[in-house]
């Protein structure tokens, strides 16, 4: 396989993060997921702590639905007033992204990847989701809970995804025109899924010139 880079967006309960670790294992690429959050503090020196403390900080933003902080990829220096301001943590995640991105083949999850990398030649964009009744049912096989509580969860998740990405990137999160590849999850087993996505990117590599 070419240098390649896979960003992986997800409806909760699609198994899109379990499914994006099966397929890094079968192509035999590390998967990048929430130790981003741990490479960009140690880049920074900003304490990983305060990297989730900004996503918790969003979700409570009065405006956080309706403003866009358009990603322009510019890290402030450490005596800037704005250091640890939200923005700029998200800029440094961006940084370790497109660091990772350019030294090898892998697999990004979440993190508005697509996004921070849409101008590489090298990357896929993939979007998983399923239908809400099988979202709910794997949720439940895999973590228990009603199913009252389980549809709150997914819709309080996938509600902060969708601002999460539009905030950063001024787009909408489910829009198939996103994103290189789509695919419904439902019904079948993760290994078939990976075998889907493989072939994807099999056919993909083969048509580029």
């Amino acid at each position: 396989m070419k240098h390649t880079v896979i960003t992986i967006a997800r409806s909760y309960g699609s198994g899109g993060r379990t499914l994006g670790k099966k397929l890094a294992e079968e192509l035999g690429i590390h998967c990048y997921d929430r130790e981003l959050i741990r490479m960009a503090s140690d880049e920074s020196g900003i304490n990983e702590a305060l990297f989730g403390e900004a996503d918790e900080k969003l979700r409570k933003m009065p405006l956080f639905r309706i403003a866009k902080k358009a990603y322009h990829g510019e890290v402030l220096p450490p005596d800037s007033d704005e250091f640890v301001s939200n923005d700029n943590l998200f800029n440094y995640q961006a940084k370790i992204i497109r660091e990772v991105a350019k030294e090898e083949s892998c697999i990004i999850i979440g993190r508005c990847a697509d996004y921070v990398l849409k101008d590489c030649d090298y990357v896929k964009s993939l979007f998983f989701y399923a239908p809400r009744k099988d979202c709910i049912e794997r949720v439940m096989q895999q973590n228990g809970g009603t199913k009252k509580d389980i549809e709150k969860k997914i819709d309080t998740i996938d509600k902060y995804r969708a601002d999460y990405y539009k905030y950063y990137t001024g787009r909408e999160w489910n829009d198939a025109r996103n994103y290189d590849f789509c695919l419904d999850t439902t019904s079948l087993s993760y290994e078939k899924l990976v075998q889907v996505v493989k072939a994807y990117l099999e056919i993909s590599e083969a048509e580029q010139p």
